[in-house]
Protein backbone atom coordinates (compact mmCIF):
# COMPACT_ATOMS: atom_id res chain seq x y z
CA UNK A 1 0.00 0.00 0.00
CA UNK A 2 3.31 2.13 0.98
CA UNK A 3 4.99 1.43 -2.33
CA UNK A 4 2.73 2.85 -5.06
CA UNK A 5 2.90 6.29 -3.86
CA UNK A 6 6.43 6.37 -2.97
CA UNK A 7 6.88 5.21 -7.12
CA UNK A 8 4.43 7.98 -8.20
CA UNK A 9 6.46 10.37 -6.09
CA UNK A 10 9.73 9.54 -7.64
CA UNK A 11 8.50 9.31 -11.49
CA UNK A 12 7.10 13.07 -10.50
CA UNK A 13 10.32 14.06 -9.70
CA UNK A 14 12.04 12.62 -12.47
CA UNK A 15 9.82 14.07 -15.21
CA UNK A 16 10.53 17.96 -13.13
CA UNK A 17 14.01 17.15 -13.54
CA UNK A 18 13.89 16.28 -16.57
CA UNK A 19 11.61 19.39 -18.00
CA UNK A 20 13.97 22.02 -16.41
CA UNK A 21 16.93 19.90 -17.84
CA UNK A 22 15.61 20.63 -21.65
CA UNK A 23 14.96 24.29 -20.15
CA UNK A 24 18.11 24.82 -19.41
CA UNK A 25 19.12 23.10 -22.66
CA UNK A 26 17.24 25.29 -24.58
CA UNK A 27 18.27 28.62 -23.05
CA UNK A 28 21.85 27.40 -22.44
CA UNK A 29 22.44 26.55 -26.48
CA UNK A 30 19.96 29.61 -27.67
CA UNK A 31 23.26 31.98 -27.51
CA UNK A 32 25.35 29.54 -29.13
CA UNK A 33 22.76 29.53 -32.28
CA UNK A 34 22.43 33.29 -31.76
CA UNK A 35 26.41 33.50 -32.26
CA UNK A 36 26.12 31.15 -35.45
CA UNK A 37 23.41 33.74 -36.96
CA UNK A 38 25.59 36.79 -36.11
CA UNK A 39 28.61 34.67 -38.12
CA UNK A 40 26.61 33.55 -40.66
CA UNK A 41 25.23 37.34 -41.30
CA UNK A 42 28.56 38.93 -41.44
CA UNK A 43 29.58 36.12 -43.55
CA UNK A 44 26.19 37.58 -45.85
CA UNK A 45 26.98 41.17 -45.18
CA UNK A 46 30.86 40.78 -45.96
CA UNK A 47 29.21 38.94 -49.39
CA UNK A 48 27.46 42.39 -49.69
CA UNK A 49 23.63 40.36 -49.66
CA UNK A 50 22.28 43.62 -47.73
CA UNK A 51 18.34 42.22 -48.55
CA UNK A 52 19.46 38.59 -47.82
CA UNK A 53 20.74 40.08 -44.49
CA UNK A 54 17.63 41.68 -43.27
CA UNK A 55 15.45 38.66 -44.27
CA UNK A 56 17.25 36.68 -42.14
CA UNK A 57 17.40 38.95 -39.57
CA UNK A 58 13.54 38.84 -39.66
CA UNK A 59 13.53 34.98 -40.03
CA UNK A 60 16.17 34.81 -37.51
CA UNK A 61 13.58 37.02 -34.74
CA UNK A 62 11.01 35.40 -36.02
CA UNK A 63 12.42 32.26 -35.08
CA UNK A 64 13.64 33.47 -32.01
CA UNK A 65 10.05 34.60 -31.46
CA UNK A 66 8.44 30.94 -32.46
CA UNK A 67 11.41 29.87 -29.96
CA UNK A 68 10.55 31.67 -26.77
CA UNK A 69 6.90 30.80 -27.31
CA UNK A 70 7.10 27.45 -27.62
CA UNK A 71 9.43 26.82 -24.39
CA UNK A 72 6.81 28.85 -22.62
CA UNK A 73 4.30 26.48 -23.77
CA UNK A 74 7.00 23.85 -22.99
CA UNK A 75 7.30 25.17 -19.18
CA UNK A 76 3.73 25.59 -18.84
CA UNK A 77 2.56 22.23 -19.81
CA UNK A 78 5.62 20.31 -17.47
CA UNK A 79 4.77 22.66 -14.64
CA UNK A 80 0.67 21.63 -14.93
CA UNK A 81 2.15 18.05 -15.33
CA UNK A 82 4.34 18.18 -12.54
CA UNK A 83 1.20 19.56 -10.35
CA UNK A 84 -1.01 17.11 -11.63
CA UNK A 85 1.78 14.41 -10.85
CA UNK A 86 2.67 16.11 -6.93
CA UNK A 87 -1.22 16.38 -6.83
CA UNK A 88 -2.54 12.62 -7.21
CA UNK A 89 0.96 11.54 -5.28
CA UNK A 90 -0.23 13.79 -2.28
CA UNK A 91 -3.69 11.92 -2.61
CA UNK A 92 -3.08 8.29 -3.31
CA UNK A 93 -0.15 9.17 -0.37
CA UNK A 94 -3.24 10.58 1.73
CA UNK A 95 -5.68 7.43 0.85
CA UNK A 96 -2.36 4.78 1.62
CA UNK A 97 -2.12 6.60 4.92
CA UNK A 98 -5.63 6.23 5.55
CA UNK A 99 -5.96 2.59 4.75
CA UNK A 100 -2.77 1.96 6.79
CA UNK A 101 -4.40 3.63 9.92
CA UNK A 102 -7.55 1.84 9.81
CA UNK A 103 -5.70 -1.52 9.44
CA UNK A 104 -3.69 -0.46 12.47
CA UNK A 105 -6.56 0.59 13.80
CA UNK A 106 -8.67 -2.74 13.33
CA UNK A 107 -5.71 -4.70 14.75
CA UNK A 108 -4.95 -3.28 17.64
CA UNK A 109 -8.93 -3.56 18.13
CA UNK A 110 -8.74 -7.32 17.72
CA UNK A 111 -5.47 -7.45 19.65
CA UNK A 112 -7.41 -5.75 22.49
CA UNK A 113 -10.36 -8.52 22.11
CA UNK A 114 -8.06 -11.41 22.60
CA UNK A 115 -6.51 -9.79 25.55
CA UNK A 116 -9.28 -9.04 26.92
CA UNK A 117 -10.63 -12.56 26.31
CA UNK A 118 -7.45 -14.07 27.51
CA UNK A 119 -7.32 -12.09 30.94
CA UNK A 120 -11.31 -12.86 31.56
CA UNK A 121 -10.31 -16.65 31.13
CA UNK A 122 -7.39 -16.22 33.28
CA UNK A 123 -9.22 -14.57 35.47
CA UNK A 124 -12.23 -17.22 35.39
CA UNK A 125 -9.29 -20.07 35.67
CA UNK A 126 -8.03 -18.18 38.77
CA UNK A 127 -11.28 -17.78 40.19
CA UNK A 128 -12.39 -21.41 39.79
CA UNK A 129 -9.15 -22.51 41.30
CA UNK A 130 -9.17 -20.58 44.29
CA UNK A 131 -12.90 -22.13 45.03
CA UNK A 132 -11.70 -25.58 45.00
CA UNK A 133 -8.69 -24.46 47.01
CA UNK A 134 -11.58 -22.51 49.68
CA UNK A 135 -13.64 -26.00 49.31
CA UNK A 136 -11.35 -28.77 49.90
CA UNK A 137 -9.50 -26.35 52.34
CA UNK A 138 -13.00 -26.47 54.41
CA UNK A 139 -13.25 -30.53 53.38
CA UNK A 140 -9.94 -30.74 54.96
CA UNK A 141 -10.95 -28.34 57.93
CA UNK A 142 -13.91 -30.70 58.56
CA UNK A 143 -11.89 -33.94 58.19
CA UNK A 144 -9.80 -32.32 61.03
CA UNK A 145 -13.09 -31.86 63.27
CA UNK A 146 -13.51 -35.38 62.76
CA UNK A 147 -10.23 -36.54 63.73
CA UNK A 148 -10.28 -34.75 66.79
CA UNK A 149 -14.06 -36.17 67.39
CA UNK A 150 -12.41 -39.42 66.90
CA UNK A 151 -9.37 -38.62 69.25
CA UNK A 152 -11.66 -37.61 71.70
CA UNK A 153 -13.56 -41.04 71.61
CA UNK A 154 -10.61 -43.23 71.42
CA UNK A 155 -9.18 -41.08 74.44
CA UNK A 156 -13.07 -41.53 75.94
CA UNK A 157 -12.96 -44.99 74.90
CA UNK A 158 -9.29 -45.71 76.41
CA UNK A 159 -10.50 -44.53 79.77
CA UNK A 160 -13.65 -47.01 79.55
CA UNK A 161 -11.18 -49.84 79.08
CA UNK A 162 -8.84 -48.68 81.62
CA UNK A 163 -11.77 -48.60 84.28
CA UNK A 164 -12.98 -52.19 85.41
CA UNK A 165 -16.34 -51.33 86.27
CA UNK A 166 -16.92 -49.14 83.12
CA UNK A 167 -15.20 -51.53 81.41
CA UNK A 168 -17.86 -54.48 82.15
CA UNK A 169 -20.74 -51.89 81.70
CA UNK A 170 -19.37 -51.64 77.89
CA UNK A 171 -19.27 -55.30 77.56
CA UNK A 172 -22.64 -55.42 78.83
CA UNK A 173 -24.30 -53.08 76.30
CA UNK A 174 -22.49 -54.87 73.38
CA UNK A 175 -23.66 -58.34 74.10
CA UNK A 176 -26.63 -56.75 74.83
CA UNK A 177 -27.12 -55.30 71.25
CA UNK A 178 -25.77 -58.32 69.62
CA UNK A 179 -27.77 -60.72 71.01
CA UNK A 180 -30.97 -58.41 70.86
CA UNK A 181 -30.17 -58.04 67.42
CA UNK A 182 -29.73 -62.01 66.30
CA UNK A 183 -32.97 -63.84 68.61
CA UNK A 184 -36.29 -63.06 69.40
CA UNK A 185 -37.46 -61.54 72.62
CA UNK A 186 -38.34 -64.75 74.01
CA UNK A 187 -34.97 -66.87 73.73
CA UNK A 188 -32.68 -64.74 75.81
CA UNK A 189 -33.29 -62.69 79.37
CA UNK A 190 -30.02 -60.01 80.89
CA UNK A 191 -28.83 -60.01 84.21
CA UNK A 192 -30.89 -62.94 85.49
CA UNK A 193 -30.47 -64.52 88.80
CA UNK A 194 -29.56 -68.01 89.03
CA UNK A 195 -30.17 -70.56 92.27
CA UNK A 196 -27.09 -70.30 93.52
CA UNK A 197 -26.88 -66.22 94.52
CA UNK A 198 -25.23 -65.32 91.28
CA UNK A 199 -25.93 -62.70 88.61
CA UNK A 200 -25.52 -63.48 84.94
CA UNK A 201 -25.11 -60.95 82.10
CA UNK A 202 -26.98 -63.05 79.70
CA UNK A 203 -28.96 -66.18 79.87
CA UNK A 204 -29.79 -67.79 76.79
CA UNK A 205 -32.77 -70.01 76.55
CA UNK A 206 -32.03 -72.59 73.80
CA UNK A 207 -34.65 -75.63 73.38
CA UNK A 208 -33.60 -78.99 74.85
CA UNK A 209 -30.87 -80.76 74.86
CA UNK A 210 -29.01 -77.83 75.24
CA UNK A 211 -31.04 -75.65 77.53
CA UNK A 212 -29.56 -71.83 79.21
CA UNK A 213 -26.48 -70.70 78.54
CA UNK A 214 -24.80 -68.34 80.52
CA UNK A 215 -22.18 -65.88 78.96
CA UNK A 216 -20.34 -63.31 80.89
CA UNK A 217 -19.03 -60.09 79.46
CA UNK A 218 -16.31 -59.07 82.59
CA UNK A 219 -13.16 -59.17 81.00
CA UNK A 220 -9.51 -59.07 82.48
CA UNK A 221 -7.21 -56.11 80.39
CA UNK A 222 -5.18 -54.62 82.99
CA UNK A 223 -2.34 -56.77 82.60
CA UNK A 224 -3.03 -56.99 79.14
CA UNK A 225 -2.29 -52.94 78.57
CA UNK A 226 0.72 -53.49 80.58
CA UNK A 227 1.94 -56.06 77.91
CA UNK A 228 2.44 -54.14 75.38
CA UNK A 229 3.18 -50.64 77.34
CA UNK A 230 6.98 -49.57 75.84
CA UNK A 231 7.54 -47.50 78.67
CA UNK A 232 7.83 -50.92 80.88
CA UNK A 233 11.19 -52.85 80.55
CA UNK A 234 11.37 -56.29 78.94
CA UNK A 235 11.41 -57.75 82.64
CA UNK A 236 7.74 -55.80 83.36
CA UNK A 237 6.45 -56.72 80.28
CA UNK A 238 7.55 -60.45 80.76
CA UNK A 239 5.95 -60.22 83.92
CA UNK A 240 2.69 -58.82 82.84
CA UNK A 241 1.98 -61.42 80.08
CA UNK A 242 2.32 -64.43 82.90
CA UNK A 243 -0.14 -62.23 85.16
CA UNK A 244 -2.51 -61.85 82.26
CA UNK A 245 -2.63 -65.75 81.62
CA UNK A 246 -3.05 -65.79 85.44
CA UNK A 247 -6.14 -63.75 85.48
CA UNK A 248 -7.77 -65.50 82.24
CA UNK A 249 -7.67 -68.75 83.62
CA UNK A 250 -8.85 -67.52 87.35
CA UNK A 251 -11.41 -65.92 85.29
CA UNK A 252 -12.60 -69.04 83.44
CA UNK A 253 -12.87 -70.79 86.74
CA UNK A 254 -14.92 -68.23 88.08
CA UNK A 255 -17.34 -68.71 85.50
CA UNK A 256 -17.03 -72.62 85.30
CA UNK A 257 -17.88 -72.42 88.76
CA UNK A 258 -20.75 -69.91 88.96
CA UNK A 259 -22.93 -69.97 85.66
CA UNK A 260 -22.37 -73.82 85.18
CA UNK A 261 -25.53 -75.25 87.38
CA UNK A 262 -26.18 -79.29 86.71
CA UNK A 263 -30.14 -79.33 86.18
CA UNK A 264 -30.15 -75.58 85.38
CA UNK A 265 -27.95 -74.49 83.01
CA UNK A 266 -26.26 -76.11 80.11
CA UNK A 267 -23.02 -78.00 80.20
CA UNK A 268 -20.72 -75.06 78.99
CA UNK A 269 -20.65 -71.40 79.22
CA UNK A 270 -19.46 -68.44 77.36
CA UNK A 271 -16.99 -65.58 78.38
CA UNK A 272 -17.47 -62.84 75.70
CA UNK A 273 -14.41 -60.46 74.70
CA UNK A 274 -15.88 -57.42 73.14
CA UNK A 275 -12.03 -56.80 72.27
CA UNK A 276 -10.78 -58.84 68.77
CA UNK A 277 -7.45 -58.00 69.75
CA UNK A 278 -7.64 -59.85 73.16
CA UNK A 279 -9.58 -62.70 71.68
CA UNK A 280 -6.63 -62.33 68.76
CA UNK A 281 -3.82 -62.49 71.45
CA UNK A 282 -5.29 -65.21 73.74
CA UNK A 283 -5.48 -67.56 70.47
CA UNK A 284 -2.08 -66.69 68.97
CA UNK A 285 0.15 -66.49 72.30
CA UNK A 286 -1.62 -68.43 75.04
CA UNK A 287 -3.45 -71.75 73.34
CA UNK A 288 -2.65 -73.08 76.89
CA UNK A 289 -5.36 -70.70 78.26
CA UNK A 290 -8.04 -71.67 75.80
CA UNK A 291 -7.35 -75.16 76.12
CA UNK A 292 -8.08 -74.62 79.90
CA UNK A 293 -11.18 -73.13 79.36
CA UNK A 294 -12.29 -75.83 76.67
CA UNK A 295 -11.72 -78.48 79.48
CA UNK A 296 -13.49 -76.56 81.84
CA UNK A 297 -16.67 -76.15 79.30
CA UNK A 298 -15.88 -72.29 78.88
CA UNK A 299 -16.08 -71.01 75.20
CA UNK A 300 -14.28 -67.92 74.65
CA UNK A 301 -15.69 -65.65 72.43
CA UNK A 302 -15.43 -61.89 70.52
CA UNK A 303 -17.67 -59.90 68.86
CA UNK A 304 -17.62 -62.07 65.24
CA UNK A 305 -17.90 -65.37 66.73
CA UNK A 306 -20.07 -65.12 69.52
CA UNK A 307 -22.65 -63.32 66.09
CA UNK A 308 -21.76 -67.30 64.54
CA UNK A 309 -23.11 -68.55 68.12
CA UNK A 310 -26.20 -66.83 67.63
CA UNK A 311 -26.66 -67.12 64.19
CA UNK A 312 -26.89 -70.80 64.57
CA UNK A 313 -28.82 -70.64 67.76
CA UNK A 314 -31.46 -68.72 66.13
CA UNK A 315 -31.60 -71.57 63.36
CA UNK A 316 -32.00 -73.67 66.05
CA UNK A 317 -35.03 -72.29 67.34
CA UNK A 318 -36.71 -72.05 63.79
CA UNK A 319 -36.20 -75.34 63.37
CA UNK A 320 -37.68 -76.43 66.50
CA UNK A 321 -40.42 -73.81 65.84
CA UNK A 322 -41.08 -75.31 62.59
CA UNK A 323 -41.06 -78.87 64.28
CA UNK A 324 -44.05 -77.45 66.72
CA UNK A 325 -45.76 -76.18 63.88
CA UNK A 326 -45.78 -79.38 61.59
CA UNK A 327 -48.97 -80.64 62.65
CA UNK A 328 -50.79 -77.06 61.24
CA UNK A 329 -48.57 -78.06 58.11
CA UNK A 330 -50.41 -81.36 58.16
CA UNK A 331 -54.30 -80.15 58.96
CA UNK A 332 -53.64 -77.29 56.35
CA UNK A 333 -52.08 -79.58 53.74
CA UNK A 334 -55.15 -81.90 54.26
CA UNK A 335 -57.44 -79.47 54.05
CA UNK A 336 -56.04 -78.22 50.82
CA UNK A 337 -56.22 -81.54 49.33
CA UNK A 338 -59.96 -81.81 50.35
CA UNK A 339 -60.55 -78.12 47.94
CA UNK A 340 -58.42 -79.38 45.53
CA UNK A 341 -61.08 -82.96 45.07
CA UNK A 342 -63.90 -80.53 45.58
CA UNK A 343 -62.65 -78.36 42.56
CA UNK A 344 -61.87 -81.56 40.66
CA UNK A 345 -65.22 -82.57 41.17
CA UNK A 346 -66.70 -79.55 39.74
CA UNK A 347 -64.61 -79.30 37.34
CA UNK A 348 -65.90 -82.59 35.67
CA UNK A 349 -69.45 -81.11 36.38
CA UNK A 350 -68.71 -78.12 34.32
CA UNK A 351 -66.85 -80.14 31.39
CA UNK A 352 -69.95 -81.91 31.00
CA UNK A 353 -71.88 -79.07 30.46
CA UNK A 354 -69.63 -77.93 28.64
CA UNK A 355 -69.87 -80.84 26.25
CA UNK A 356 -73.88 -80.79 26.50
CA UNK A 357 -74.10 -76.83 25.57
CA UNK A 358 -71.18 -78.06 22.13
CA UNK A 359 -74.04 -80.55 21.30
CA UNK A 360 -76.85 -78.05 21.79
CA UNK A 361 -75.78 -75.65 19.76
CA UNK A 362 -74.64 -77.83 16.37
CA UNK A 363 -78.46 -79.57 17.07
CA UNK A 364 -79.44 -75.27 17.04
CA UNK A 365 -76.82 -75.03 13.91
CA UNK A 366 -78.88 -77.78 12.04
CA UNK A 367 -82.14 -76.37 13.02
CA UNK A 368 -80.83 -73.05 11.62
CA UNK A 369 -79.42 -74.53 7.96
CA UNK A 370 -82.95 -76.14 7.44
CA UNK A 371 -84.43 -72.92 7.92
CA UNK A 372 -82.46 -70.90 5.90
CA UNK A 373 -83.24 -73.99 3.11
CA UNK A 374 -86.58 -73.51 3.02
CA UNK A 375 -86.64 -69.66 2.65
CA UNK A 376 -84.03 -69.93 0.09
CA UNK A 377 -86.89 -72.61 -1.92
CA UNK A 378 -89.66 -69.93 -0.98
CA UNK A 379 -87.65 -67.21 -2.67
CA UNK A 380 -87.09 -69.45 -5.93
CA UNK A 381 -90.91 -70.25 -6.43
CA UNK A 382 -90.55 -73.80 -6.12
CA UNK A 383 -93.39 -74.69 -3.71
CA UNK A 384 -95.34 -76.44 -6.09
CA UNK A 385 -92.27 -78.22 -7.33
CA UNK A 386 -90.34 -81.37 -7.35
CA UNK A 387 -89.50 -81.36 -3.44
CA UNK A 388 -85.48 -81.08 -2.35
CA UNK A 389 -83.68 -83.35 -0.22
CA UNK A 390 -83.78 -82.94 3.33
CA UNK A 391 -81.15 -81.11 5.32
CA UNK A 392 -80.01 -84.14 7.29
CA UNK A 393 -79.68 -83.32 11.75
Amino acid sequence: MQTLPHSLLLLSLGLLLFVTFLLLWRVIGAPRRDRRRRDELRELIARGGIEQHREMLRDLHAGLDRQTDRMGEHARANGELLQNGVTAASLQLSRSVEALTRGVEEQLRTLSGQVNLRLDEGLKKTNDTFASVMARLATIDEAQKKIDGLTTSVVSLQEILGDKRARGAFGEVQLEALVRNALPPDAYTFQTALPNGTRVDCLLELPPPTGSVAIDAKFPLENYHRMFDDTLSPAERKGARTAFRADVRRHVDAIAGKYILPGVTADGAVMFLPAEAVFAELHASHPEVVAHAQSRRVWIVSPTTLMAVLNTARAVLKDIETRRQIHVIQDELAKLAQDFQRFDTRMEALARHIEQAGKDVEQVHASSRKITARFQRIESARLDGEAPKEIEE
